[in-house]
């Protein structure tokens, strides 16, 4: 049975708000010649700029659902698709309920023939030569070596020159070094060789010695427990398969997503990180999804969205990152978030997950009891204990929503810390929630 879709989780697969915008008007069962469905099967034909209609049509069967459109849009999904999901939420009697016309039938026919040749490919993929398997490693092991030692040369020689001397280099500096790196095929060093050129001395320092002890680390990989082997991996670039960590027994809980946050990486790719916190457990995970651009991310999670789930962890010494493995119908129930009580406990957590995983880059902080407040453009949070928390506020309209909710009262917070400031993600406020998210997304129906 598909998940019933709200308007608000339809307009999360939109590629960009130009599309949401001109889906929602689309939202209307006017605009369409004919509208149909049959169990997760919608189709329907809008009448374009062209002579004839547009030819639209959604599985429901998937997550996120398929679509097929015959206009010219290379937005995916496209407005066209967009509005005709959303009036399944607002215009859902209007959909006849008969067979398949023929243009609809031949994609599904099409669909299933695909999906039988991805399901044979798989297998065959699965009886691989081991031996051929095990020379790939190898090399990759060499070339990632090799570029480890290049850039340990060139990061102590970066500190023996003096790290005032590389402040006004230009990016290109750094950015022919990174691309050594991805020769190396060691993606995460040249990320964050590139993250070099933008930051303070003071933050230079103790970012080269992370690096370093990275390049140290992967020295001694063979002599490490394999969960911080994993997290070394992780962090040098190596990519972790979902199908493993599918393959390991989860955690079933009443799971609820706390915050997102969308970021650009290199070559246009777009990254969101979903962080749902535990009931039971009090675990915390970390969904990753990737998308390019006028592409919707392949998940339909919402913030304050609740669900009932199995969801298994990736192998880390400090497990965060996370793939749901399979979800359940249940009602929701109240849900009680118990976060930090104050900033010295959420750093001394922060500390200990550092303990285990050096190479953590963001950590997520529920704090609990805090307020917000301005002073000369900069924001911060002042917790029950008076002590004041840096944060990075994506846009002064977060900043002032926080403040509104918090009315100068305490709330609880979540956001992403990167060791030195707190990005927040979302706000409760007595009986209030609200995402914090950049003004150009903000996309209402």
């Amino acid at each position: 049975m598909a998940e019933v879709l709200t308007a608000e989780q339809i307009l999360k697969l939109a590629p960009d708000e130009a599309s949401a915008k001109n889906g929602k008007s689309l939202a209307n069962p006017s605009k369409w010649a004919t509208l149909g469905r049959q169990a997760e099967l919608l189709w329907g034909e809008c009448q374009g700029s062209g002579k004839e209609p547009y030819k639209t049509q959604i599985d429901l069967s998937e997550t996120p659902p398929a679509f097929k459109c015959t206009c010219p849009s290379r937005k995916f999904p496209c407005k066209h698709g967009l509005g005709l999901l959303l009036l399944t939420t607002n215009a859902n009697a209007r959909f006849s309920a008969t067979e398949p016309p023929e243009w609809v039938a031949s994609w599904q026919t099409a669909r299933a023939r695909s999906a039988k040749a991805r399901s044979t490919k798989q297998e065959s993929n699965q009886i691989v030569n081991s031996a051929a398997q095990a020379k790939r490693a190898a090399e990759r092991q060499a070339k990632v070596a090799a570029g480890c030692q290049e850039l340990e040369t060139w990061l102590c020689d970066l500190v023996r020159q003096g790290l005032a001397t590389v402040q006004e280099k230009p990016y290109r500096f750094w950015d022919d070094v990174a691309k050594r790196m991805v020769d190396a095929q060691a993606p995460g060093l040249a990320r964050q060789v590139r993250s070099l050129a933008t930051l303070r001395a003071d933050s230079l320092l103790e970012r080269i010695s992370h690096l370093y002890l990275l390049i140290e680390g992967f020295k001694h990989l063979e002599t490490l427990p394999p969960a911080l082997q994993a997290d070394l991996r992780g962090a040098i670039g190596w990519p972790q398969k979902k199908e493993d960590a599918l393959a390991e027994v989860g955690i079933y809980d009443s799971w609820l997503c706390i915050g997102q946050h969308e970021e650009e990486l290199e070559d246009n790719l777009r990254a969101k990180r979903t962080w749902l916190w535990g009931q039971k457990s009090q675990k915390t995970a970390l969904f990753l999804s990737f998308a390019l651009p006028h592409t919707a991310f392949d998940q339909t999670i919402l913030v304050g969205m609740q669900l009932e789930a199995e969801i298994v962890f990736y192998p880390s010494a400090y497990p965060l990152r996370a793939e749901e493995k399979q979800r359940f119908d249940s009602p929701a129930s109240p849900f009680k978030l118990i976060g930090y009580p104050d900033f010295t406990v959420a750093v001394a957590a922060y500390v200990a997950a550092l303990a285990h995983n050096p190479w953590l880059r963001t950590f997520p902080m529920l704090l609990q009891q805090v307020i917000p407040w301005q002073k000369d453009d900069l924001w911060f949070a002042l917790d029950s204990q008076k002590q004041i928390i840096p944060l990075k506020i994506a846009s002064d309209l977060n900043g002032w929503q926080m403040l509104a909710l918090s009315g100068g009262h305490p709330v609880t917070l979540f956001g992403e810390w990167d060791g030195e400031q707190l990005l927040p993600l979302s706000v409760w406020a007595k009986d209030s929630f609200a995402e914090l998210k950049a003004k150009e997304d903000c996309i209402p129906f």
